[in-house]
């Protein structure tokens, strides 16, 4: 079965013949792209009007706009990440034998962008490229939790799902806790997005001080004592903060009085 979308793959294939011969006007990349003027002047408009296409007034031609830009960046972003975060989750996953879950927020989702997975027999379900909600979970509370006031209150507005019967669903509670997250850098989950489950999570940030990232530490309620909780948010913030650090974040030091 083929599942591409015709207008879609239209548009990539006009910014990439755009990317190849910038400013040419609408006959010539119907001509190079084989649509008629009509479609692409359509293509091109919607593009325009999303940042990806520039217009020249005066020349009534078009080249790639700064969209395309800020994407790049995104992308260079999450792979510098990625590979520093790669031999510390190797060591956190070998120190604890449980899921550890890379996560980055995806407008109002989060997305799991790397994972190791538990090496014993029963672990949770989890999968690179896997989004889920904002307000439950270890991981993704401390993604919201430092995420923009207009991205809570949409994440808020839309409704809290009931995942579990512990799932939070009272906005000012939820409220209560994300504040709680911001002011002690950490969140535990326990049972809010999967049954009989737990996860540890710490907030990775960036060089400006903004958080990219939350790195948890996640698996089934009935392998949790009292002593491999407080292991596992002892080695969850010194991992976040260690992967903080190779991400360029310094943090503040208060003035001694």
């Amino acid at each position: 079965m083929d599942y591409t979308i015709t207008a879609v793959d239209r548009a990539l294939s006009l910014l990439e013949v755009l990317a190849e011969n910038p400013g040419v006007g609408v006959t010539e990349l119907a001509n190079l792209t084989g649509n008629t003027k009509s479609l692409v002047f359509r293509l091109i408009y919607t593009l325009e009007q999303r940042g990806y296409v520039i217009k020249d007034p005066s020349s009534r031609t078009y080249t790639l706009g700064y969209r395309i830009l800020t994407l790049a960046a995104d992308t260079q972003n999450h792979a510098a990440l990625i590979n520093a975060a790669r031999p510390l989750m190797d060591e956190l996953a070998q120190q604890v034998q449980e899921n550890v879950n890379l996560l980055v927020r995806d407008g109002l989702h989060s997305l799991c962008v790397a994972l190791r997975e538990s090496p014993l027999p029963i672990r949770l379900f989890a999968q690179v490229g896997r989004r889920g909600p904002l307000h439950v979970g270890g991981g993704p509370k401390v993604l919201l939790a430092f995420a923009p006031d207009d991205v809570r209150d949409a994440v808020i507005a839309a409704g809290l799902d009931v995942h579990t019967p512990l799932t939070i669903t009272d906005p000012d509670r939820l409220r209560t806790v994300l504040d709680t997250i911001r002011r002690t850098n950490f969140n535990e989950s326990h049972g809010d997005l999967d049954a009989g489950s737990f996860s540890f999570a710490a907030p990775v940030f960036a060089a400006g001080g903004q958080v990219v990232a939350a790195l948890s530490v996640a698996g089934p309620a009935d392998r949790l004592d009292d002593a491999k909780a407080e292991t596992y948010r002892r080695l969850v913030r010194t991992h976040a903060a260690r992967l903080s650090d190779l991400m360029g974040h310094r943090p503040r030091m208060l003035a001694a009085v």
